[in-house]
């Protein structure tokens, strides 16, 4: 905060025009540093001197346009530009202001200032002087006053610039005309974006459309009739002349280093700006196409260039249809070759996926390459994966369907596998020559590096780090593969990774949701159990994908609850393995769930006794050997939610299968005695002890009353979505409390 009178001195000075320039530039920092102000006086509207008017404009664009002051100032400017500037006075200050005008409120500027505008904008591009400037005198003692004539500018590659001045051409000094030029340029996409699109039908347009857009053509290709256009066509067909210009210029091979970044980032800017020239007068389209084919064929095979192959990408995209080219061939190497190549390039990485992000739609409706290119895709999320995340989880609905759902299931389980693969490959591209022979088949390979290059181990990295869809390949040949990269599971890289696969594989189920169908459902369920078994060693990776897949198989249930029969033999298969409970909880614990909710003639009227009892003697088995007191061995401890779990299965199944009951009963008629042991009450604590205790009392409580007992496990469907819906980590359904509290006041006091 400064003092009002301060402020007001600060003011004055910026505005002294016997002020030093220094302390001018020095006090309107200070001002846009404090803004918005509401002690401000400053106005823009009487000021002749265009150094000034920049630097108290850029005083009032810091204020927030809340009196206006965007539209005051665009006002100005533009009037400024409008007449013949004084000798001294250059309107190179005044367009970065005029480009901020633009950003902040385009409407601020009329038709008709547009269109002064776009016609200076036209001559700068195309007009600027092919001299050199000349260098300021210093004023000092030894200075000359016989100056060397300049002379001409030069292309990029020291030859003497033959044809107009653009920003490629090179000069010891500019003129004034050509830093208009270079701004200009600077600010054209800008500037077609805000205003090119506008005005382009006349009142009477609609009944010649046809007999105009063909005049329009060969006017737009007749330089000599180029004055003759509308402002804002005038400036599309110097603009187009200008990013051709570029486009041939950036052929050259640049002397200096840096010119040869200047040259990949006009050329990027080129090609955009001739999409939206394209886009808003399609009369340039043709010979828009037929250019940057031949600058395709040329860059792409330089990757140096590849960031300059996305603009080129999007203009077919935007434009092929109607011109009526195939460009399968742009997009198969732009999704082919630059991602397997440049996956560790992290700004072009962020580019490539926002361009896919942006396109995504248009990819699904016009290329099956987009879909099938996914696993050379994600190379970018699996060495990338913090800053991409958010983009992946925009793009990853456009990748799935019914043909790619499975595949793209088992690269998500993959993925921090995949970062270990590609960190071995490129260490393996950096080595010499000399050392990147096979490795001796006969021979196991002791690094990472080494079976890289080993036969037994090359397919199985090839089909990692493939670049497009292979459905057809089993990924259970990985397995050994994880088992070798394990050495690189505490990477940095890879953890980072692995932390993103919880994210994506939770929105994976939720879209596969919207159009998976019954097979494919049983698919992914089957999937989902055996690979499990089959993850990368990060134990924390491990526990979130266990917890992921867990509540997401109780989604896939619901969706299809005959799967629980369908799959009888693997579901039978899974929950029957005691380890399963120790190394994969929160699965099996679903699982269990999922078999008590819907092994029911209600969800399946395939499902018969005899499935039933077989279900009902598998986890019996289970229960049997978790629970069960041997005194010569220490017991272990299992997760008293699995085994609640399992208590309630049980009483679900022999509720629907009434010759199970006494089984049920006298087995939970026991827990007071496993809840009791010394052995067990040293390895669980007195709270889940006694909540096995609770729930067991309750379970035999209502099967006392098996027909209440049917009703509560088993209600219509219609009923079960509603009041009695249970989760598998709520407790049971009201009613089980209140048969409870009807036969037993005090729940816990079983009969001995």
């Amino acid at each position: 905060r400064l003092d009002g009178k301060f402020v007001e001195l600060l003011q004055t000075v910026l505005c002294s025009s016997k002020c030093p320039e220094q302390i001018q530039v020095l006090c309107a920092a200070i001002l846009r540093e404090m803004s918005p102000c509401n002690d401000l006086i400053l106005s823009c509207d009487e000021i002749q001197d265009t150094k000034l008017l920049s630097l108290v404009s850029s005083v009032l664009l810091a204020q927030g346009n809340k009196k206006a002051e965007v539209s005051a100032v665009g006002q100005r400017i533009v009037k400024v530009l409008e007449r013949r500037l004084p000798e001294g006075q250059s309107a190179q200050y005044l367009l970065p202001v005029l480009s901020n005008v633009i950003s902040l409120s385009p409407e601020s500027l009329t038709e008709e200032q547009t269109n002064v505008v776009s016609r200076k904008m036209a001559d700068w591009l195309r007009y600027a002087s092919i001299q050199q400037g000349v260098a300021q005198p210093s004023g000092g003692f030894f200075s000359n006053p016989r100056t060397r004539q300049p002379g001409p500018v030069t292309e990029v590659d020291g030859a003497i610039a033959t044809d107009f001045f653009t920003v490629l051409s090179v000069g010891q000094y500019y003129t004034q005309d050509q830093w208009l030029n270079i701004q200009a340029f600077s600010m054209l996409r800008n500037w077609l974006l805000s205003y090119g699109g506008k005005g382009l039908k006349t009142p009477n347009s609609d009944d010649k459309s046809g007999m105009d857009r063909s005049v329009m053509s060969v006017v737009s290709t007749t330089s000599t009739s180029s004055r003759l256009l509308p402002p804002k066509e005038r400036l599309r067909e110097k603009a187009f002349e200008y990013c051709q210009r570029l486009i041939e210029q950036s052929n050259r091979r640049p002397l200096k280093k840096d010119d040869g970044d200047l040259q990949k980032a006009c050329l990027i800017e080129a090609v955009t700006i001739m999409d939206i020239i394209c886009k808003q007068d399609s009369s340039y389209m043709y010979r828009a196409v037929s250019f940057l084919k031949i600058l395709h064929g040329r860059i792409c095979g330089d990757a140096t260039y590849a960031r300059a192959l996305l603009p080129i990408a999007q203009f077919f995209l935007n434009h092929s249809k109607m011109a009526a080219v195939d460009s399968d061939a742009i997009y198969k190497h732009l999704f082919t070759d630059i991602p397997a190549q440049l996956f560790h390039n992290p700004s072009l990485a962020f580019e490539f996926v926002q361009f896919c992000k942006d396109n995504s739609q248009l990819f699904t409706e016009t290329s099956s390459i987009f879909r099938q290119s996914f696993p050379n895709l994600f190379k970018f999320l699996a060495w990338n994966s913090p800053p991409l995340i958010s983009e992946f989880v925009d793009l990853l609905p456009f990748l799935l369907d019914v043909g790619t759902a499975i595949e793209i299931f088992h690269l998500l389980l993959d993925l921090p596998c995949l970062t270990a693969a590609l960190d071995i490959q490129l260490r393996s591209t950096a080595l010499p020559t000399s050392e990147r022979a096979a490795s001796d088949p006969a021979v196991k390979p002791a690094t990472c590096l080494e079976a890289f290059r080993h036969p037994l181990y090359k397919s199985m990295f090839q089909y990692l780090l493939r670049t497009k869809s292979a459905p057809e390949d089993a990924p259970e040949r990985l397995i050994p593969l994880r088992q070798l990269l394990g050495s690189l599971a505490s990477s940095p890289r890879v953890v980072q990774c692995a932390e993103t696969v919880p994210v994506l594989l939770e929105l994976f189920f939720r879209v596969v949701a919207e159009f998976a169908d019954g097979p494919l459902i049983n698919q992914l369920v089957v999937l989902l159990l055996q690979r499990s078994d089959q993850l990368y060693e990060i134990p924390a990776f491990k526990d979130d994908v266990y917890r992921v897949l867990s509540s997401q198989l109780v989604m896939l249930c619901k969706l299809h609850p005959a799967l629980i029969v369908e799959l009888s033999k693997e579901i039978l298969e899974f929950s029957g393995t005691v380890s399963n409970i120790q190394n994969k909880e929160a699965i099996f614990t679903h699982v269990v769930w999922a078999i008590g909710e819907y092994m029911s003639v209600s969800y399946d009227k395939r499902c018969t006794v005899e499935q039933i009892n077989r279900f009902f003697e598998t986890l019996e088995a289970m229960l049997f050997e978790i629970t069960q007191l041997r005194p010569l061995a220490s017991t272990s401890s299992y997760a008293p939610r699995a085994i609640s779990v399992l208590m309630a299965t049980l009483t679900k199944l022999a509720a629907r299968s009434q010759d199970l009951i006494p089984r049920v009963s006298m087995f939970l008629s026991k827990m007071r005695t496993f809840v009791q042991s010394p052995a067990v009450t040293s390895v669980y604590c007195e709270e889940d002890l006694e909540e096995i205790l609770i729930r067991a009392t309750e379970l035999m409580n209502l099967l006392k009353m098996p027909s209440v007992a049917q009703f509560v496990f088993t209600p219509p469907v219609d009923v079960a979505s509603t009041r009695f819906q249970r989760e598998v980590n709520d407790s049971l359904p009201f009613a089980l409390r209140i048969v409870t509290h009807l036969l037993e006041p005090a729940p816990g006091c079983m009969p001995g």
